[in-house]
């Protein structure tokens, strides 16, 4: 594929994802979700923000020494502790790329800059320069170019590329352009500035009015070569140009767009819930390519078609993004062979063998509770079993009983495991989940808001686990704790006490929510 037919994808997951509020993650689980990146063969991966916190540096460090294939950035303001800051992070990694940025809009200039457009300029010049000496790959944004002046884009970006930016980026910051109007200010950037041919031409679309996907595929006819996107369309508010929805509109609108990526389309499932059962973030139902209906056909017409001729109503195959076409029946006479070899299937990695032993028990456990095990279940299971490795568990479950009936308040008895010792506490509540939350409080003593409380069944059937996550706020820090059991009580008393220990927890948890494009 030549440079002219290949589109590079930047994935932003864990810098731009990141910034969805709860949805922060630890250098562990970055470093996972990095290695799928790598199998899903994306060119870029932006690991965080360095300059962010020590966490986050740590984060971007740990994952330019991890990822094998793909070029890992990291983002930088227009200022030289910043730069400085990235290039450190990603030195170790096999390619690097320092992504600076600074405002352009008028409305970003006088009231958060309060800088001149002189000045601005002059901030980007100096930025580029000083990054391009740390590393040979820089990119320049920017940050609300969908609203600002086009002359003083075209200014700004001459200036950028003459300094040694290699790639520009074209962000729409807060979702504001249309489709029409975004491929507009492509074409005319292009075409306007001197030396466009001298750099990639990128954008970076947000989804606040629903059009993200949509402004970064009429770029691309436009001669966008990069589009920044995440798994899911993780981002903040509404989220960013959804990842699995832009590779596959390229893959299977071939006969519209002159270009294609080198994405391993069948590595989309596997990551796409790997991202949500880290973050919290569930995939609704009937989201595109990832959603558990995305493939489902209940009218009777179209299953009619689709047993007559597939491509009546499929536009894709299932089996191409990650969609499993054979079951293999797991349950509790299943051996370790049969288990790994249907996690390898599934795409799900253990890095260790410590991860498997602790995945295999897990589901040895699940089966005693439940017939047959599907694969939705071996994802929750080996995510939960990685991360009870990876993570300082502090407090453990080690027994629970909830006593609810009709006219009677509920009662919780939780005895939990902290510090090698075991604690027991009683506490009544408005219902057995509310119980068991102050059962726990009881014992931990954490004061921490509830932000969400949300319940997910993973499969179908009467003896489906319902998988929990709980939204945490303490001092300005948010926190997601996950937890899954065929008992949805049981369920909710894992997800808070995950919740509570990463509150607890000295780890540091990075979630920078700072101004970037």
């Amino acid at each position: 594929m030549s440079d002219a037919d290949r589109l590079i994808i930047f994935d932003t997951t864990l810098r731009d994802g990141e910034q969805s509020p709860g949805a922060s993650m630890t250098r562990e689980e970055k470093v996972r979700i990095a290695r799928a990146l790598d199998r899903l063969r994306v060119d870029v991966i932006e690991a965080g923000f360095p300059a962010a916190s020590r966490g986050d540096f740590e984060s971007v460090q740990a994952v330019a020494e991890t990822v094998e294939d793909a070029r890992v950035c990291g983002l930088a303001r227009a200022n030289e502790a910043d730069i400085d800051r990235a290039g450190e992070a990603v030195a170790p990694a096999r390619a690097g790329r320092i992504h600076t940025f600074i405002a352009t809009s008028p409305v970003h200039m006088e009231k958060k800059l309060q800088l001149t457009p002189d000045e601005v300029v002059e901030r980007a010049v100096t930025a580029v320069k000083r990054a391009r000496g740390l590393c040979d790959d820089v990119e320049f944004s920017p940050e609300d170019a969908g609203r600002s002046d086009p002359d003083f884009l075209c200014r700004i970006i001459e200036a950028a590329i003459d300094a040694g930016a290699t790639t520009i980026n074209i962000p729409d910051t807060v979702g504001y352009n249309m489709p029409r109007q975004f491929a507009g200010l492509i074409r005319s950037l292009r075409e306007r500035v001197p030396n466009s041919d001298r750099a990639v031409w990128s954008v970076h679309c947000h989804n606040d009015l629903g059009v993200a996907v949509a402004n970064s595929l009429a770029a691309v006819r436009e001669g966008a070569r990069q589009i920044e996107c995440t798994i899911n369309g993780l981002g903040e508010r509404a989220g960013n140009a959804a990842l699995e929805e832009i590779v596959m509109a390229l893959r299977t609108r071939q006969d519209d767009f002159p270009c294609d990526t080198r994405v391993e389309t069948r590595e989309i499932l596997p990551t796409s819930r790997l991202v949500s059962n880290i973050t919290g973030f569930q995939v609704q139902p009937n989201k595109a390519i990832v959603g558990i209906n995305a493939f489902a056909h209940e009218s009777g017409i179209h299953q009619d078609g689709v047993l007559k001729h597939r491509e009546t109503y499929e536009i894709m195959r299932a089996e191409d993004v990650g969609w499993g076409t054979n079951r293999m029946v797991l349950g509790k006479h299943s051996g370790r062979n049969a288990f790994r070899s249907r996690c390898d299937e599934l795409g799900i990695r253990f890095e260790t063998a410590a991860q498997l032993n602790e995945a295999f028990q897990r589901f040895k456990d699940l089966a005693d509770k439940k017939h047959e095990i599907f694969d939705e279940d071996l994802q929750a299971l080996a995510t939960e079993a990685v991360a009870a490795l990876e993570e300082d568990q502090g407090a453990t479950l080690v027994a629970f009983r909830c006593c609810s009936e009709t006219g009677e308040t509920p009662v919780a008895d939780v005895t939990l495991q902290v510090d090698g010792e075991e604690h027991k506490h009683s506490a009544a509540g408005d219902g057995p989940v509310d119980a068991a939350f102050k059962a726990i409080d009881g014992i931990l003593d954490v004061s921490a808001e509830l932000l969400l409380y949300s319940v997910n069944n993973i499969t179908t059937g009467t003896d489906a686990q319902g998988e929990v996550t709980v939204r945490l706020e303490r001092g300005g820090r948010a926190v997601n704790g996950q937890g899954s059991d065929t008992d949805i009580v049981i369920a909710s008393a894992k997800a808070y006490l995950n919740a509570l220990n990463r509150l607890r927890s000295s780890a540091n948890r990075t979630h920078p929510q700072t101004e970037g494009v």
